[in-house]
C-alpha cells in the first residue's frame, strides 16, 4: 500500500490468526500481502505451529502480538515472559487477575532476557482485564466480581500500570475510562470490533472500528470479519477505511 491515512492506520490493526494450523494461517497471510498490519497469534495456532511460526512472521516483516494470556504463580510467569521475550515478539499478554506480584514478575522476566541479549527489542507487555465475551451477569454471578464491568476493568488497568506494564486488553467500551485513569500513554488493545452492519457473534461488548479509534483504542483486534470474509484483503481495507473516519 502507498502511504495514505488508511495505510498508516494499518499498524493499529491486529488481525487474529485464529486458525487450527499454520497452513490455513499462511493462506490468509498470502491474501493480505501489502497490508502492513499486526498479526495476533493465539493459543490454538501457537500450540500447533510453535515458535518457528512467530519467527516466520517476523521474517516477513510483520509485528507480532503473542496472545497466550499467561496466568500462573509469579515465578512461572517470569520464566514464560523471559522465553517469550527471546522469541522477538512485539507484544504479549498476561492476565491482570493474576495480581500485581505476578505482573511485576513478568516484567522481571522481560528485563532479564534483555540483559542477557542486547540484540533483543523490548516487547510491549499488556494485561487482560475482562474478556469481551464476558457480560455483567457472568462477571458478577459466576466469576464473583461485584460492581460494573467498567469498574472491574479500570481497577485491573490501574494494577497493571502500577506493576509497570504498558497497557491492557479491554473492550472498546472501556478504552476512554482506562486512558482517563492511567494516562494517554497507557496502551489499550481492544477486541470486540465489528464493522458496521456485521454480526456480534460471541462478543458481548463491541464497537465499530471507527468508534473504537475515536474512543481511545490504540490497537483494534479483528478476527472473523476479516478471516471469514470471501475477500479478506478487501475486508481489511474496508476496516482500515472505517478506522480513519
Amino acid at each position: 500500500m502507498t502511504s495514505t491515512p488508511t495505510s498508516r492506520m494499518a499498524q493499529r490493526l491486529m488481525i487474529a490468526l485464529d486458525y487450527p494450523d499454520d497452513r490455513a494461517a499462511r493462506e490468509l497471510i498470502r491474501s493480505l500481502e501489502g497490508i502492513p498490519c499486526y498479526m495476533k497469534v493465539g493459543m490454538q495456532l501457537f500450540y500447533q505451529a510453535g515458535p518457528q511460526f512467530v519467527h516466520e512472521l517476523k521474517e516477513r516483516g510483520y509485528s507480532v502480538f503473542l496472545d497466550l494470556k499467561m496466568h500462573d504463580i509469579p515465578n512461572t510467569v517470569k520464566g514464560g515472559a523471559n522465553s517469550i521475550t527471546k522469541l522477538g515478539v512485539d507484544m504479549f499478554n498476561v492476565h491482570a487477575a493474576g495480581g500485581s506480584a505476578m505482573m511485576a514478575a513478568a516484567m522481571q522476566g522481560v528485563e532479564e532476557a534483555l540483559a542477557a541479549d542486547s540484540s533483543i527489542s523490548r516487547p510491549l507487555v499488556i494485561a487482560v482485564t475482562q474478556l469481551t465475551s464476558t457480560n455483567l451477569s457472568t462477571m458478577n454471578e459466576e466469576i464473583g466480581i461485584p460492581g460494573s464491568i467498567e469498574e472491574a476493568v479500570i481497577r485491573y488497568a490501574k494494577l497493571a500500570a502500577g506493576a509497570g506494564l504498558d497497557g491492557v486488553v479491554a473492550s472498546p467500551l472501556e478504552a476512554r475510562g482506562i486512558k482517563d485513569a492511567c494516562g494517554t500513554d497507557f496502551r489499550t488493545v481492544t477486541p470486540g470490533i465489528r464493522p458496521a452492519g456485521s454480526a456480534a457473534d460471541d462478543q458481548s461488548r463491541t464497537k465499530t472500528p471507527g468508534e473504537a479509534i475515536a474512543g481511545g483504542s490504540d490497537y483494534i483486534v479483528v478476527g472473523r470479519p476479516i478471516t471469514a470474509a470471501a475477500d479478506p484483503k478487501e475486508a481489511a481495507i474496508r476496516i482500515l477505511e472505517e478506522m480513519t473516519q
